[in-house]
C-alpha cells in the first residue's frame, strides 16, 4: 500500500513539471501586433510581425520567434540588422 501511495506522489510530480510556466506579469508590453507602418517598412523580411510589440523595459520592439523547442521573444530588427528602438527623451 506504501508503494502505491508513494507512485502516484511520483506521478503527479513529473506531471507537474509538464505545467505551463506563469507569465511575468512584472514586465507590461504593449499590444501585440499593432505596429506603426513606419516600422513594418523598417523591418526585415523573415520576422512575425503578427507578434511584435514595443516593450516599455528598452524601448524597442521585439517579436516572438517561436523554434523547435521554445518560443522566445527576438528583438525586431531592420534590413541593416540593426534592433528597431524609439528615441528616449533626456
Amino acid at each position: 500500500m506504501q508503494t502505491r501511495h508513494m507512485m502516484i506522489g511520483a506521478a503527479l510530480l513529473l506531471a507537474s513539471g509538464c505545467a505551463a510556466p506563469m507569465a511575468n506579469s512584472r514586465a507590461p508590453v504593449d499590444a501585440v501586433g499593432n505596429l506603426p507602418e513606419q516600422i513594418v517598412n523598417l523591418a526585415a523580411p523573415g520576422q512575425d510581425l503578427t507578434t511584435a510589440r514595443l516593450r516599455s523595459e528598452d524601448g524597442c520592439y521585439w517579436y516572438e520567434h517561436s523554434g523547435p523547442v521554445e518560443t522566445t521573444l527576438v528583438p525586431l530588427c531592420s534590413i541593416g540588422g540593426n534592433p528597431i528602438c524609439t528615441t528616449r527623451s533626456a
